[in-house]
C-alpha cells in the first residue's frame, strides 16, 4: 500500500520560510539601517539557505555509503559462512578446556563483527546526524545572538530617562521602535525555531528530534521574556493616554 501524499498544508515549506526571512531582513533594514539586529537577520537568511540545502542532503540517500557498506556485509557474511567449511576439523578429540578456549573465540569473533556491521549500517545515520546537529547548534548559538541585541532594550528606560547613570546604555528610540524593534527580534527567533522544526522534518532521528525541541523551547523562553517587555511598554504607553489616570489597573 502507497503512502498518500502529503498536502500542502501538512508540511513546512522551506522556500515560504526563506522567503519570509528575507522579507524580515527587508523590513528591519528599512526601519532601522545599518542596525546590528539587521546583521544578524541577513545572517539569519543566510543560515536558513543552507538549512534548506542540508535538510534536501540528508533526505536523500547516499548510494555511495550503502553500495560500500553493502559489499563489504555480503563479503563478511559470506567469509564468516565459508569459514567452518574450509577450516579441517582436529585429527585428535578436543578436551573441555581446549574446546571453553575455541567457543570463547568464536564468541569473540561474533561479538566484533556484530560491531563492525552495526557500524556499517548506521554510518550514513551517524553522517547525516552529525551534520543536523551541526546546523542546530549554530541556530542555538544565533538565537542567543538575537537574545544579546534585545537584552539592553528595558522600556522602562523610556519612562524614566532622567535617572540613567553615565553607564547606562543610550535609547535613542520612540516608544513605537522600540516596540518594532522587539517584535522583530519575537519574529526572528519564532523563524529560528521553524529552521530547526523544518530540518527535523526531512530527517526522522531521535537525537537530531530531542535537540530541536531543546532549541524550540529555548526560542519560546526568550520570546516569552521579549512579550513581557512589550507588554511593559503598551502599559507605559496606555497610561499616557487622555483619561488613563482616572482608571483603575
Amino acid at each position: 500500500m502507497s503512502t498518500p501524499a502529503r498536502g500542502r498544508y501538512e508540511s513546512l515549506d522551506p522556500q515560504r520560510i526563506i522567503e519570509t526571512v528575507e522579507r524580515l531582513a527587508l523590513r528591519i533594514e528599512e526601519r532601522f539601517p545599518g542596525s546590528g539586529l539587521a546583521a544578524v537577520c541577513r545572517h539569519l537568511l543566510s543560515v536558513a539557505r543552507q538549512i534548506h540545502e542540508r535538510s534536501e542532503w540528508v533526505a536523500r540517500p547516499v548510494w555511495g555509503l550503502r553500495i560500500g557498506a553493502t559489499l563489504i556485509i555480503a563479503a563478511v557474511v559470506a567469509g564468516t559462512i565459508a569459514a567452518p567449511l574450509v577450516l579441517r576439523p582436529p585429527d585428535q578429540a578436543m578436551d573441555l578446556l581446549e574446546f571453553v578456549q575455541i567457543l570463547e573465540s568464536a564468541i569473540n569473533d561474533v561479538i566484533l563483527i556484530g560491531a563492525a556491521l552495526f557500524f556499517l549500517v548506521s554510518l550514513e545515520t551517524r553522517i547525516k546526524r552529525g551534520r543536523a546537529l551541526a546546523a542546530l547548534h549554530e541556530l542555538r548559538a544565533l538565537a542567543h545572538i538575537i537574545d544579546m541585541h534585545q537584552l539592553t532594550k528595558d522600556p522602562e528606560r523610556i519612562e524614566f530617562a532622567d535617572r540613567t547613570t553615565a553607564s547606562s546604555p543610550t535609547m535613542a528610540m520612540s516608544s513605537f521602535e522600540l516596540n518594532r524593534y522587539l517584535d522583530y527580534a519575537t519574529e526572528m527567533l519564532s523563524l529560528t525555531g521553524k529552521l530547526a522544526a523544518m530540518l527535523v522534518e526531512r530527517f526522522n532521528d531521535g537525537v537530531v528530534t530531542a535537540a530541536a525541541g531543546e532549541l524550540e523551547s529555548l526560542t519560546t523562553g526568550l520570546s516569552r521574556k521579549i512579550w513581557q517587555k512589550i507588554m511593559i511598554l503598551n502599559a507605559i504607553e496606555d497610561a499616557k493616554l487622555p483619561g488613563a489616570k482616572g482608571q483603575k489597573h
